[in-house]
């Protein structure tokens, strides 16, 4: 049966609302045409391409959530880059941001490998999920409110699929925090009125679970020196910890 074509904000309610598990959202949020700019950027970066990557076949359309299928840590980042997840077609994989995450998640044990290239390169998670309120990669890196708005309907269904096994939410930058915590609500999971403002390492306990934020790891942040590699690792260590997931060191590879 062919997957359903969400083709406007309320076709992305619907068929997000209708998704039976977490599988069936990502074939969805895969063939999403909701938000027309987006759809026109992302198939033009996907023409167009960046000079080293000439010679690949670039995925150019939403990029579903990646992960361990049963997990006990989401993670939430912004939105694909345009020469990274929108060319392999896997959340933070294949650009310099992806490059810092998967290596610290490997550092505190939550990946089986410090790299992530493509989706065919054996990168497993380990009881971690990653996803973004937008799934497509916006100019300059800046969806619109609309775009945002649009796309929300999607991870409130994840959020319903996954918040019951999960112990900890890890929110990569301001824009994924401000759009959490609407999202949960939207979820129907009880958020407490008064929430901390965005700050690295700031904390919110809701539901049980814990909210950790982190800068997120752009290249503006990790050039700099804003986000440091021991800054992220602290974070996702204590996400592990609170997951029951820490161990000492990178896992064994299987």
């Amino acid at each position: 049966m062919d997957t359903p074509v969400a083709a406007n904000p309320a076709d992305v309610l619907a068929l997000a609302a209708g998704s039976v598990d977490e599988a069936q959202v990502s074939d969805r949020i895969g063939v999403c045409r909701a938000c027309p700019r987006l759809v026109a950027w992302r198939e033009a970066v996907a023409v167009e391409k960046r000079r080293a990557f000439a010679d690949q076949d670039y995925w150019g359309r939403p990029v579903p959530g990646f992960g361990d299928p049963d997990p006990r840590i989401l993670v939430v980042g912004l939105a694909p880059a345009a020469h990274g997840a929108n060319r392999t077609g896997r959340m933070f994989t294949g650009d310099r941001s992806g490059d810092w995450l998967y290596a610290a998640l490997y550092r505190v044990g939550l990946a089986s490998q410090p790299t992530s290239v493509s989706v065919g390169d054996g990168l497993r998670l380990r009881g971690t999920f990653i996803t973004a309120p937008v799934h497509c990669a916006p100019p300059a890196n800046k969806p619109t409110t609309a775009e945002r708005d649009t796309c929300r309907p999607w991870l409130v269904r994840e959020i319903e699929l996954l918040w019951p096994r999960l112990h900890a939410v890890v929110v990569l930058g301001g824009f994924g925090w401000t759009t959490l915590f609407p999202t949960l609500r939207a979820a129907g999971i009880d958020v407490p009125r008064a929430v901390p403002r965005f700050a690295h390492g700031a904390e919110a306990s809701v539901d049980g679970r814990t909210v950790l934020a982190c800068y997120h790891v752009s290249q503006q942040n990790t050039f700099t020196g804003r986000l440091t590699e021991p800054m992220l690792d602290a974070v996702l260590a204590r996400a592990a910890e609170l997951a029951g997931l820490r161990q000492d060191g990178p896992p064994t590879p299987p």
